[in-house]
């Protein structure tokens, strides 16, 4: 993020240049002091990844009930911070007279962490949450986004002042159900609740941050009731003839709706400076690289769900009075250059969808073990104020247009989720009439389960059709303008075309398509899938990877987008319903063997009907624990003893907070119509509103450095562990013929069946003007000899009889099968090359002969045969010890130089002549495909 402006009344223009903030630290040891003579306490020491600056946090340990917490405000090195715990570890030494025990002398570690998650109270005293293991899972730039691979709680009064509570053990058991080293992530650097185009959004009054250097000095500037902190102007090299610039990072503030911490945090975080805060979210990250002829671009898919209205399959349906819906799960599918990882210099294109219950207040009685309990519909509402206020939060956040993708059956012969579609029929129909009809909620509604049963309509043609629909009246958002290239091929992408705090052009995603059907599990996640798929052929088409913004089925990159997909399904459906998918993106599509998806639907089916009806009441109260929905009190009923949970989410029910109606028609904020189609909270995104915090700092600040961040040049690393390799290796597509290595190519899908010994070859059927067509498995299409020869080399074949036999083959695939590249015996001239080149070595490893030596025949024959090694180099002097590189020439140095500078910039804006050379090429090329066509 970054931006530059100028103050008009000013003699010498003040540039304001903006960076995001990085969390300086990210490694922390909890140190406990034991003494008797002493009240006991834990000091925790944070260090920044070089291990330059600590802090210190003290936590008393003395009183039984409340946190205590002070934090130093100092910033020690090294040696500082060794003589502080050297001189506490002193001071808790045992004295002189006192009994001699180990557990009851100086300081001692108790634990090393990567993080805080934050602080809980039961019944009895407070417990610290520490991050003790961290795994990365992808970068998004510069930045690094990890998960949470283990966690330590440690229960923070001394057993001295310690007052016991019988139910004290059983809450910490059940609030331990809720498992932090599954799928909860977080960043130091990068706001993982907040989507890419809002953290690459400045602030709206940056003209704030530039006043008048006449009027005020650059050390008294104070924004925002304190909002904006001072720091050390650190300025020096180059950054001295800049020193006019006003240079800030920034930091949002996160969407807590995303923020499964939250509560956690609420005796912390405004106690600490906030590099000690993290802030987790819940639900899924994954990425992988696509790598076009070496090209490395990256695939990220963040999936984020909500912590408010949060449980599970059974337990949380439809809405609340706050209008937060269950199952609400934003995703966000991001493609990026890996080329330039700046956010400012790099291409970025991201694509944002959501998920949730349909809003209304309905739920289905487990009372009855029945695989379809009925829908009921338990509270009517004739102004829809729950749903006015869950429609009016998206267009807060996403702006218009709001598509509502419905996937509930239409027509039943019995009601069942029949009752939700005409529920959110009527829901949109009467919102609508009270909305500017530019912005009015749109409906689309498909009967997917009905699709997928007939052999004439593919389900993947019809989605594919929806999702075109849909992003053209949504679009994508790139931080960069649209490609010359695209505009002569009269391309229209949807969209408002804006611009980034440093006057770049970009293109702004507007609205959001909101996709349900009764679980938002299985059909959702096809259908979503559809949409990423679309989105992704054109996220590449403008990014000028590819030639048109179609991508086919059977091609290494959308494999890869549905594996990411089928992770992300599998992730969020057991977080809500207790099981993976049911019916998977390859059963939808029709691509998998019958016998083989049906079982395997079987076997889902039963386990998440057992995690419904026997696990699903224990999960959702370790949930309400986790988030603070319930807070244990003595005098209160514990947890368990609650007849239900329904008053915990429905506080309005009992009383205890009003239900607010500002009006039956004006459901949603008049303030919105000043930002529509963009979102409010991008276009009012101010430091005044408390939205981020902004920081003075210098342009060396090591807080806003992100390259030193992601590259850590003062650690050591290994290189078989980098994340680049990592995601290479992971990359590699396994098809058994590589004929042509671009990820767009298509391939065949084969499928053996080995009840019969024969090999089937199931093809995706493309048509002509759509390539989002899908395979049928009852249909098994056919190839000419020549092509199944040359499959069936790849196989061994084998009747019946002979069904258990196995060779090397079945379990190690060929160098050609794998690589396309076979291992041959080598000809007689590279054999005879290999000898002589033996032969030299050998020869030149003779013992060198003294002077005067007599040497019989045989030595002399072998004397005769050695070779003499001449040392040649470039450097004038060149030994063991010491080196001297050869002089550069200018001309070198300066190629040298523009190579490193565009690494770190892009590539330079062409000339005049190179442009117009280039617009002559794509009008060329441009009638050529004209005339070709005709």
């Amino acid at each position: 993020m970054y931006k530059e402006r100028a103050s008009s009344t000013m003699a010498a223009p003040v540039a304001v240049k903006i960076y995001p903030i990085i969390n300086t630290i990210q490694k922390m040891v909890l140190y406990e002091t034991r003494a008797v003579s002493v009240p006991s306490r834990f000091y925790v020491v944070g260090s920044n990844n070089t291990e330059t600056q600590f802090h210190v946090l003290k936590i008393d340990r003395t009183e039984p009930r409340g946190l205590h917490i002070t934090e130093d405000k100092a910033v020690y090195n090294k040696d500082e911070i060794g003589d502080l715990l050297l001189m506490i570890d002193v001071g808790n030494q045992t004295k002189p007279g006192q009994k001699q025990t180990a557990a009851s002398s100086g300081l001692c570690v108790a634990c090393c962490a990567f993080g805080i998650v934050g602080f809980v109270k039961f019944l009895e005293g407070y417990y610290i949450i520490l991050i003790t293991k961290r795994r990365k899972v992808g970068i998004i730039g510069h930045h690094t986004v990890y998960k949470i691979e283990d966690t330590s709680m440690i229960y923070i009064p001394n057993e001295s002042v310690r007052q016991t509570d019988p139910e004290e053990s059983r809450y910490s058991k059940t609030f331990q159900t809720v498992d932090l080293s599954s799928n909860f992530y977080f960043s130091y650097s990068y706001d993982l609740t907040h989507s890419l185009q809002y953290n690459c959004t400045p602030p709206r009054d940056t003209d704030r941050l530039a006043p008048q250097a006449s009027s005020l000095p650059a050390d008294a500037i104070h924004l925002a009731q304190g909002e904006l902190e001072e720091a050390t102007n650190f300025i020096e090299g180059n950054d001295k003839a800049e020193a006019t610039d006003l240079v800030y990072g920034v930091k949002n503030s996160p969407s807590y709706k995303y923020v499964w911490n939250s509560f956690l945090l609420e005796e912390f975080e405004h106690k600490v400076h906030y590099d000690w805060v993290l802030h987790l979210i819940h639900g899924f990250v994954g990425q992988s690289m696509v790598n076009v002829f070496g090209r490395h671009l990256y695939l990220t898919l963040i999936a984020r769900r909500s912590n408010r209205f949060a449980g599970t399959r059974f337990l949380k349906r439809g809405t609340n009075g706050s209008g937060e819906v269950a199952n609400d799960v934003e995703t966000e599918q991001i493609l990026h250059d890996a080329s330039v990882q700046s956010f400012h210099d790099g291409h970025f294109t991201s694509y944002t969808q959501l998920r949730g219950s349909i809003p209304a207040f309905w739920s289905q009685d487990i009372t009855n073990m029945v695989p379809k309990p009925p829908i009921t519909l338990d509270l009517v509402d004739p102004y829809l104020s729950s749903a006015g206020k869950h429609f009016n939060s998206l267009l807060k956040r996403y702006g218009s247009p709001v598509i509502v993708f419905n996937l509930v059956k239409k027509k039943e012969k019995r009601r069942h989720e029949s009752i939700l579609q005409q529920e959110i029929v009527s829901t949109l129909s009467y919102l609508n009439q009270f909305l500017p009809s530019q912005h009015s909620l749109q409906y689309v509604g498909f009967d997917m389960a009905r699709v997928s049963k007939s052999k004439n309509i593919d389900v993947m043609t019809r989605l594919a059709e929806i999702a075109e629909m849909c992003l053209q009246k949504t679009g994508f958002f790139q931080n960069r303008q649209r490609l010359y290239i695209n505009e002569l091929s009269n391309y229209r992408s949807a969209g408002v075309s804006s611009t980034l705090g440093d006057g770049k052009s970009c293109v702004k995603q507007t609205g959001v398509v909101r996709t349900n059907c009764v679980d938002c599990l299985d059909r959702t996640n096809t259908a979503q899938f559809v949409l990423g798929k679309y989105a992704l052929a054109h996220q590449l088409y403008a990014m000028g990877v590819i030639e048109t913004p179609k991508l086919q089925f059977e091609t290494d990159v959308v494999r890869m987008l549905e594996w990411l997909y089928e992770d992300q399904g599998d992730t969020l459906a057991l977080q809500y319903g207790g099981s993976q998918l049911v019916r998977r993106i390859q059963t939808y599509r029709k691509a998998s063997p019958w016998i083989t998806s049906q079982s395997r639907d079987i076997m889902q089916t039963l386990s998440r009907y057992y995690s419904n009806t026997f696990s699903d009441a224990d999960k959702q109260s370790a949930i309400n624990l986790f988030l603070g929905v319930y807070r244990p009190e003595k005098g209160k009923p514990n947890l368990w003893d609650l007849p239900t949970e329904y008053y915990l989410h429905h506080p309005e029910a009992m009383g205890i907070t009003q239900c607010h109606r500002r009006s039956y028609s004006d459901w949603w904020d008049v303030r919105l119509l000043k930002s529509l189609p963009l979102p409010y909270d991008e276009e009012f995104k101010e430091v005044a509103e408390k939205k981020l915090r902004a920081i003075r700092v210098g342009k060396a600040d090591r807080r806003i450095d992100s390259y030193l961040e992601y590259y850590q040049p003062h650690q050591l690393t290994v290189f078989d562990e980098l994340w680049s390799l990592t995601l290479a290796r992971e990359s590699v597509p396994s098809t058994a013929v590589r004929e042509n290595y671009s990820p767009f190519a298509q391939r065949d899908s084969r499928l053996r069946d080995t009840s019969s010994g024969k090999v089937t070859v199931v093809t995706s059927s493309t048509a002509s003007n759509s390539s989002d067509t899908a395979t049928s498995s009852d249909e098994t299409s056919t190839c000419s000899d020549e092509e199944e020869q040359d499959w069936l080399n790849l196989t061994i074949q084998q009747d019946c009889a002979s069904s258990n036999y196995f060779s090397f083959k079945d379990h190690f695939t060929s160098m050609k099968s794998r690589y396309g590249v076979e291992i041959k015996n080598p000809e007689k001239v590279d054999i005879s090359l290999y000898k002589r080149y033996v032969g030299i070595g050998d020869n030149a490893c003779q013992p060198a002969v003294k002077e005067g030596e007599q040497l019989s025949q045989e030595s002399r024959n072998a004397q005769s045969k050695v070779t003499t090694l001449i040392r040649k180099s470039a450097f004038s002097l060149d030994s063991s010890r010491h080196v001297t590189p050869p002089t550069v020439n200018r001309q070198a140095r300066d190629i040298y130089r523009i190579y490193v500078a565009r690494g770190k910039t892009g590539a330079q804006v062409p000339s005049r002549g190179t442009t117009a050379l280039y617009e002559q090429y794509c009008r060329s090329y441009r009638g050529a495909t004209v005339m070709k066509d005709r």
